[in-house]
């Protein structure tokens, strides 16, 4: 009987992933030659880069895995360290948890085209917090942010911006941010950015939109899932080495600290991570993104052709256009939010599915979605 179940679920996945443009999960990866370490219950537990009494685990790995993007959001190469998450969720809320560890009275502001994890993570931490208009684009309003710091001034401030917001991959300048805090003369100040999807490819962006550690960020954090893609859902956060020890504590029984925000973590995903960056590397990650800008330009360039008034923000992968009937929406599995959607041009998105959709566009009536729209780029 289990068998069955297992056969019909298997067919029901293997359509589900055929059809999907409107979530951001890359699927064009083969993990096979790790199939026999999920014979081990390997388990971090504790800091990655500290010893521990227990042994089934993937820390040297795992620290490969935050040089690598350490190196790639261009951090102190003597002062950052990080740990691989079960996902952008809780790599925000990492970040969030240093901030308030080092600001306790401090503020949060965040934009309305935040993650909605955020507003959550927040509330877990009992943190104050106010929400800071978008522009039209989905990127922060800059003047609201500094008009509404402006009166908060006496507060610590606790930023979070968004490297590749969830609709329309709007990406929040951390530079901007950092000279509004500098003229209001706000020196106590922590900005994290969530760059779950976009952060991984932030590095080849052209031309370049400020967001990592050079730029001004304390902290960072992508989803593994995303655009370089895992059958397990996962994240990395990169932060100051200086700052985990402000939340570090030892734990004897296992012989590390206990610097994250789980005891026990997924020692699979980090191998995951670290088997495909061995084989994508720098240049390949590069690449990875070309191909999805030059997919996401042919996406945007059809719809247009057939008077769908679609956009996508400088260097995105993300097309948006007004929201789609149930019918092409739930075939599609394409995310919607009040009047708009999206394709997100993920690696495995080809020429040929994107012309399936228009095919399928085309069918319906779509007089409705002719309205004149504002074209970004």
């Amino acid at each position: 009987m289990h068998t069955e179940r297992l056969t019909e679920l298997l067919q029901q996945l293997q359509k589900a992933s055929e059809s999907f443009l409107g979530y951001p999960v890359s699927k064009d990866f083969n993990y096979a030659e790790l199939y026999d370490f999920l014979q081990y219950p390997i388990n971090n537990l504790g800091d990655p880069f500290e010893s521990s009494t227990y042994k089934v685990q993937t820390h040297d790995i795992e620290k490969e895995v935050v040089n690598f993007f350490a190196k790639l959001f261009r951090a102190n190469p003597n002062d950052y360290w990080g740990y691989v998450t079960n996902g952008g969720s809780e790599s925000n809320l990492y970040g969030l948890y240093i901030a308030r560890e080092m600001y306790p009275k401090a503020m949060v502001y965040y934009s309305e085209s935040t993650h909605y994890s955020v507003k959550k993570n927040i509330h877990l931490l009992n943190i104050p917090s106010i929400v800071i208009r978008s522009q039209e684009n989905g990127e922060i309003d800059y003047t609201d942010l500094e008009e509404t710091l402006k009166f908060n001034r006496h507060k610590p401030a606790i930023i979070l911006t968004t490297y590749g917001t969830t609709m329309t991959e709007a990406k929040d300048d951390v530079s901007k941010v950092k000279k509004i805090l500098k003229k209001l003369a706000i020196q106590d100040h922590y900005i994290h950015c969530d760059g779950a999807l976009a952060g991984s490819f932030g590095a080849f962006v052209n031309p370049k939109i400020p967001f990592d550690f050079m730029d001004g960020a304390d902290s960072i954090s992508i989803s593994g899932h995303k655009f370089i893609g895992s059958p397990i859902p996962a994240g990395v956060v990169i932060t100051k080495r200086s700052l985990r020890d402000r939340v570090s504590k030892g734990i004897s029984y296992i012989g590390s600290l206990d610097t994250t925000i789980t005891g026990s973590r997924n020692g699979h995903s980090p191998l995951f991570l670290w088997y495909a960056i061995q084989k994508i590397g720098i240049q390949g990650l590069q690449e990875r993104y070309e191909k999805s800008v030059a997919i996401a330009k042919y996406c945007k360039q059809e719809l247009l052709k057939i008077g769908i008034k679609a956009w996508s923000n400088p260097g995105a992968i993300t097309v948006v256009f007004p929201k789609m009937p149930d019918e092409i929406k739930n075939k599609w599995q394409l995310a919607t939010e009040e009047d708009i959607t999206h394709i997100i041009c993920m690696p495995n998105v080809t020429k040929e599915q994107i012309d399936a959709f228009i095919a399928d566009v085309t069918r319906i009536d779509h007089s409705r979605y002719l309205e004149e729209d504002i074209i970004y780029n």
